[in-house]
């Protein structure tokens, strides 16, 4: 499965990239974690059902400085062509 997760809230400037980096390998799950220009963190991830769950639930808890507001998720049609997890982006 894959999904592409929007986390709006404090995210950015917290470590919050890292963060998801360090949840989404401990889980493996494969994929990117990026900032946006909106202000937003978008996270494209593929795992199985359980680790989406589980790394659904670390976005909404997000580090220890950030915010997090909200969290959308969206149904992905294909996996990513990713066989681990990485910051994409500036840093």
């Amino acid at each position: 499965m894959t999904r592409r997760y929007i986390v709006s809230g404090r995210v950015q400037g917290v470590g919050f990239r890292w963060f998801v980096e360090h949840e989404a390998s401990a889980l493996g799950v494969a994929g990117w974690v990026r900032n946006t220009d909106a202000g937003t963190v978008e996270v494209l991830a593929t795992g199985n059902e359980d680790q989406l769950s589980r790394l659904r639930k670390a976005l909404e808890r997000g580090p220890r400085a950030a915010r997090v507001d909200e969290v959308v998720e969206i149904a992905e049609p294909e996996e990513v062509n990713e066989t681990s997890f990485s910051i994409k982006g500036a840093w």
